[in-house]
């Protein structure tokens, strides 16, 4: 059984800045992840999600580029190399953490870990399980996308923020359900690519954990370039079906029903 004097359970920006402070210190340290070093803020959340932003943004401008007295009359959209450019941001960024534990001699374990007692920590990878044990833990677990009741994700349908990251092509509409930094990123995105996209929220408007100026000014920019937004307003109900989605809306004492290719929550 391998013994540290430190094990840190998580490799995001929490855990892999502790693991390498703690081995500048002069402890023994190891590092567990069932995924890529830096989490998913660096791998599928913050990082990738601005790699997409980037590429929408260079588009608003060759669509526009004739206000900047600049004609491009042929343009074609390889969505492909979009989704590829952002997993490559992603990717060459998590080497970078891995070349940071590796100068700082950090063990870098991969697997899902369990906490077995206050000092010792079970790694399953596959088929394959081990122990290790460590004076001290640290738990940089992190955090996870929350579902709903009758929203299953299956990754075809209705589908994760991950999942909409690696979309193999462009929906012709779609729903996203939720408008916090992710929903708000994702409906600028994919509404920039061509897809008539619908924005749900709860609450009385988009962005609720933030300044109300800041909404407000966002949700106007958002319904000038076309994106549909759906405030104080409650999903349902989701029906699956072959080849879209119906997403059931109650806005008060009104009912309404949205199909479209994908639901986002």
């Amino acid at each position: 059984m391998a013994r540290y004097d430190l094990a840190v359970l998580g490799a995001g920006p929490g855990g892999y800045v502790a693991a390498i402070r703690a081995a500048q210190l002069g402890l023994n340290t190891a590092i567990i992840d069932k995924d890529r070093l830096g989490g998913v803020c660096l791998n599928w959340g913050c990082i990738p999600t601005k790699a997409l932003l980037k590429n929408a943004e260079i588009f608003h401008y060759i669509k526009n580029a004739e206000r900047y007295g600049i004609n491009i009359p042929e343009y074609t959209v390889d969505f492909e190399t979009t989704i590829k450019r952002s997993r490559q941001v992603a990717n060459q960024l998590s080497k970078g953490i891995a070349f940071l534990m590796k100068k700082n001699k950090i063990t870098h374990i991969e697997g899902e870990g369990k906490l077995t007692s206050t000092k010792s920590i079970e790694i399953t990878k596959g088929a394959n399980k081990n122990m290790v044990e460590a004076e001290k833990i640290i738990l940089a677990t992190g955090g996870r996308s929350s579902t709903f009741p009758g929203m299953k994700l299956d990754g075809k349908k209705i589908i994760s923020s991950k999942d909409a990251m690696i979309l193999k092509k462009i929906p012709e509409k779609m729903v996203i359900i939720g408008s916090g930094a992710i929903g708000v990123e994702f409906a600028y995105f994919f509404n920039e690519y061509g897809t008539e996209v619908h924005l749900i929220e709860m609450l009385p408007r988009i962005l609720p954990v933030e300044d109300e100026d800041i909404s407000k000014e966002l949700q106007r920019n958002f319904i000038k370039t076309g994106i549909k937004i759906h405030t104080n307003s409650k999903v349902s109900q989701i029906d699956v079906l072959k080849s879209k989605v119906k997403i059931h809306l109650e806005k008060k004492e009104n009912k309404k029903m949205i199909e479209a290719d994908i639901a986002l929550v």
